[in-house]
Order: C-alpha cells, then sequence, then structure tokens
C-alpha cells in the first residue's frame, strides 16, 4: 500500500502551460496565466490541496504576482532554497533540507489532503526521485515562444498513465498517473 492509499493525499505536480511547453514567459511572466485562472477556477483541486511546495524562483514569482501576499487558500506554502531570508516571511516556511525531507514535511502538513508541487527546478527534481504520484496540467490556448519550459533539462523519461482530460471554456485540463 502507497502512502496515497493510507490516506495521506497525493504529491501533484500542478501547472498551467502554453500550448508550446511554457509555464513561464520571458523574464517569469505569468500575467498570461492569472487572464485564465480568474474565470476558470478549478475550486475541486483547492478543496484537495491541502499545502504547496514550491522553489524560491517560483515563490518570489507567485508573490510578485499578487502584490507580495504569499499566503494561499489550499493550505501552507512551503519553499524549498539554498538561500532562505533572513527574516522570517509571514505566509511561507523556507526549508534547507534535502528534498524527500522538504516532500515529508509539507506533506504531512496537508493534513491529509494532496501535496502541490509548483516550479520547474522543484517538479523535475521531484519527478526524478519517484516522488510525484499525480502531474496535473492545465493548457491554455497560448503560444509563448520562449519563457521556461515544462520541465527542466536533464529530467530523463518519465512514464505517465492517463487518467482523464477536461475542458473547461478554453483551458483542456490533463492528468496523468506517474508510473512507478
Amino acid at each position: 500500500m502507497s502512502d496515497s492509499d493510507a490516506g495521506l493525499g497525493k504529491v501533484v505536480v500542478n501547472r498551467a502551460m502554453s500550448l508550446d511547453g511554457f509555464i513561464a514567459g520571458p523574464d517569469d511572466a505569468m500575467d498570461w496565466v492569472v487572464e485564465y485562472e480568474i474565470e476558470y477556477a478549478f475550486s475541486e483541486v483547492m478543496h484537495a490541496t491541502g499545502a504547496m511546495l514550491a522553489g524560491r524562483v517560483t515563490y518570489e514569482v507567485g508573490k510578485r504576482m499578487s502584490g507580495g501576499d504569499a499566503t494561499y487558500d489550499g493550505g501552507p506554502v512551503f519553499v524549498l532554497t539554498h538561500r532562505p531570508p533572513d527574516e522570517p516571511e509571514p505566509g511561507a516556511t523556507f526549508l534547507t533540507c534535502d528534498l524527500a525531507e522538504a516532500v515529508a514535511t509539507a506533506r504531512a502538513a496537508a493534513g491529509g489532503k494532496n501535496l502541490e508541487i509548483l516550479g520547474a527546478d522543484v517538479a523535475s527534481q521531484c519527478l526524478q526521485q519517484g516522488l510525484v504520484d499525480e502531474v496535473l496540467v492545465y493548457v491554455l490556448p497560448v503560444l509563448l515562444g520562449d519563457g521556461v519550459r515544462f520541465s527542466t533539462s536533464g529530467l530523463g523519461r518519465i512514464d505517465l498513465e492517463p487518467l482523464g482530460s477536461t475542458q473547461s471554456g478554453p483551458m483542456t485540463v490533463l492528468r496523468f498517473r506517474v508510473q512507478k
């Protein structure tokens, strides 16, 4: 029996992506995502999420997009980084441990709900180490041409089992189970 079967929630890589495979545009621009999030929110994903784990760059981009507010309605936010801030920041817990420990810490804080993994680098590392249960992708009808790719180079092959797809307005939502 896996941890997911034991009621600990799943570890889910969750992200919006342009049709040409970018999760952020040049200079980490994410304004194109916000245009769709407001009108086509997926409350079932928010209700299933108990915590988030992101890398430092993703956290800073999110903070910039929200005007400095790092809080998240889906539970506590954990930031895995080599450079924690000098002073604590409200709404986030900074972790400097190894990846598996960071996932375990954030997963425990998720209270039996899913742990959402954000950011290309942290997500790629989690996938490489076999720590991810599912991948959830919101494909948006936009071509960015450049920016931050879905995964970092060197990820290697990760086999996925399609679990389903849905349409919400212009967005296509794809859900996959990671083959382990």
